[in-house]
């Protein structure tokens, strides 16, 4: 991807599992202005098979104290989020933390603090922001044609009927369970487009055998001129509904979760592969729109190729050029004011 400067920044990866590889790594490696220069694997080696001039630390402590790193990509645990992003911070780093950036507000509000003190920039991982459904969803509001909105519904559905291996997501604990897991993914989204709500009401369940933490969540929105925004997801639905449900004075949109580049990843397809990042065709959104006169018009609408290389760029652009960072402290206050309440 071109950037306005020759800038390389070196970056660091505070893990190597499954984020680490797939959301991480394969984008720190093809954009031009970063230098993906080490990982953190404390049990296995397995990074430098896939980037055999990588340096694989043993720990955390070993990766802050290379002066050569700039940029630390914190991509642990949630519970490790606050402990390891104010370690960075106090080594003169600039920080890209996965959601949940932190448990708490008050947590949040030190980091900004500490990371003002230092002169070092916060940036928020929240990928879904460049899923090609979401960019779909936002094009449709943007063109006006449903006219005012009156409910909107964003759902993140899975069928996992087990406790699962990780514990900081299957133990009681900060930042534990499935609101924490995928409500920052949703909530961010609805922030995005509508900002902070006048009012919200959540609703957490427990429906697995055996579950410690909630498996299941709805949360209210509600927004000025009568928008009501409702967030949902639930570990046991067998059959997903669609993700995206908009309805305006002037028509709705239908749309399934359709993003592909998970899944693409996980499977080996490179950034540069033809079919990265394309929606399979029958994903396309529905857009039904009704005129003066009551005539129904359906409308088939296809999503523009989905790519989290947007998000590094945007990263890049602020550390280097300055720009405004899309995700903004205001919008992570507000996500997390709504999650710990």
């Amino acid at each position: 991807m071109d950037s306005n400067s020759n800038k390389i920044i070196n970056a660091g990866l505070l893990a190597y599992g499954m984020s680490g590889k797939v959301f991480h790594a394969p984008f720190l490696n093809a954009h031009t202005g970063f230098n993906l220069k080490a990982v953190v694997e404390r049990n296995h080696k397995k990074a430098q098979q896939d980037y055999p001039d990588l340096i694989s630390y043993n720990s955390v402590d070993e990766l802050l104290n290379d002066d050569e790193i700039e940029l630390i990509v914190i991509n642990t645990p949630n519970n490790l989020h606050y402990e390891h992003a104010k370690a960075a911070l106090q080594k003169g780093k600039n920080i890209l933390v996965e959601k949940p950036f932190t448990a708490t507000t008050e947590q949040a509000k030190e980091l900004f603090e500490l990371a003002d003190r230092v002169g070092k920039q916060i940036l928020f991982y929240q990928n879904r922001r460049w899923d090609s459904d979401f960019t779909a969803v936002k094009k449709v509001i943007n063109s006006g044609k449903l006219g005012k909105l009156n409910e909107v519904h964003f759902r993140y559905d899975r069928y996992r009927n087990v406790i699962g291996p990780k514990a900081f997501k299957e133990n009681p604990g900060e930042a534990s369970g499935l609101l924490y897991d995928l409500g920052p993914h949703l909530l961010d989204q609805v922030i995005s487009l509508f900002g902070k709500p006048l009012s919200y009401h959540k609703v957490l369940g427990k429906n697995r055998k055996d579950t410690l933490v909630d498996d299941y969540f709805t949360i209210q929105l509600t927004y000025p001129d009568s928008v009501n925004v409702f967030v949902t997801s639930s570990m046991l639905v067998v059959n997903p509904q669609a993700a995206f449900v908009l309805h305006g004075v002037n028509g709705s949109f239908i749309k399934q979760r359709a993003d592909v580049q998970e899944e693409q990843l996980l499977a080996g397809i490179k950034l540069t592969d033809d079919v990265y990042g394309k929606e399979r065709e029958d994903k396309a959104g529905l857009l039904t729109t009704i005129d003066e006169q009551g005539n129904k018009k359906n409308e088939i609408i296809r999503s523009e190729t989905g790519s989290y290389l947007s998000l590094f760029e945007a990263v890049y652009q602020s550390l280097v050029n300055n720009k405004p960072y899309p995700v903004t402290r205001e919008n992570v206050l507000t996500q997390l004011e709504i999650l710990e309440s």
